[in-house]
């Protein structure tokens, strides 16, 4: 999978659907239906500000967390009067011209690193996996289901690309799964077993909660429930983009439902 293309191709169609409304000269900012409490503003400082982050946790190869109290990573311009601050969201005045160049700047130095850098170099992650690759990985992620939510502000949103989908499920199960689990002291499992089923390809995962464990393709039980949707669509239902009720579900649908309680949102 090359990452660094996926994350390329996301974050300029991104950039390209928030430019489309910043093109209309509207006097608020629009709200974002699938980031409750978010402007489209908001969004951009969102991801704009995560890849700054992870700008700076791989220039200065940092083994274990950065201090995330002295902002100056953020290389805000001297100007930023009209900026949306995090803690008064959602923030609806008019979207700054400069918000957008700051994002692409930002984005295109991210890209560079990310070409550049071997994937096996060792920086902090929240992760287990301690490597440059990994943040490769989850950003493409990031940056499609975020593409998504501007597409989706602004007009009709395009699919995420098929194999970046399947990856992004596999990693949803395999990694953010058990990270949201422990973080948010998620209740535990009951065996409760779901298979979700690619309808554009091969794709099957079969996932069962046990205690406090995230089992992925093991066991034999029967599955409580199955859903069964394009890779683009399960990648969305998993990060709370499209509801299941637009989906095929057989078996009992509440199970669905009780998914994100035992995987909590952060």
């Amino acid at each position: 999978m090359d990452y660094v293309a996926q994350f390329h191709r996301e974050t300029e169609a991104l950039e390209a659907a928030v430019r489309r409304e910043l093109a209309t000269g509207g006097e608020q900012t629009p709200l974002v239906p699938s980031c409750p409490g978010w402007s489209l503003s908001d969004l951009v400082m969102h991801l704009g500000s995560v890849h700054r982050y992870v700008i700076r946790v791989i220039e200065e190869r940092a083994p274990s967390q950065p201090d995330s109290t002295d902002l100056a990573f953020l290389r805000f311009p001297g100007d930023a009067k009209g900026w949306p601050h995090p803690e008064q969201a959602p923030n609806r005045g008019p979207l700054p011209p400069g918000l957008l160049d700051w994002f692409a700047d930002g984005a295109a130095r991210l890209e560079r690193l990310f070409a550049t850098r071997d994937p096996r170099e060792e920086v902090w992650t929240w992760s287990t996996e301690q490597t440059v690759g990994f943040w490769q990985r989850i950003q493409a992620i990031e940056a499609a289901v975020h593409r998504w939510d501007a597409e989706n502000t602004v007009g009709k949103p395009g699919p995420v690309d098929t194999l970046l989908a399947v990856d992004a499920v596999t990693h949803t199960f395999r990694v953010m799964a058990p990270f949201r689990r422990a973080v948010q002291q998620a209740p535990r499992g009951s065996g409760e077993r779901m298979r979700f089923r690619q309808s554009d390809g091969a794709g099957i995962w079969i996932i069962q909660f046990e205690g406090d464990e995230v089992l992925v393709n093991e066991g034999t039980a029967c599955c409580d429930v199955e859903l069964t949707a394009t890779a683009s669509d399960l990648m969305l239902f998993l990060w709370q983009r499209v509801p299941a009720d637009h989906l095929e579900v057989r078996g009992d649908r509440s199970l669905l439902d009780r998914y994100f309680t035992l995987v909590p949102p952060l």
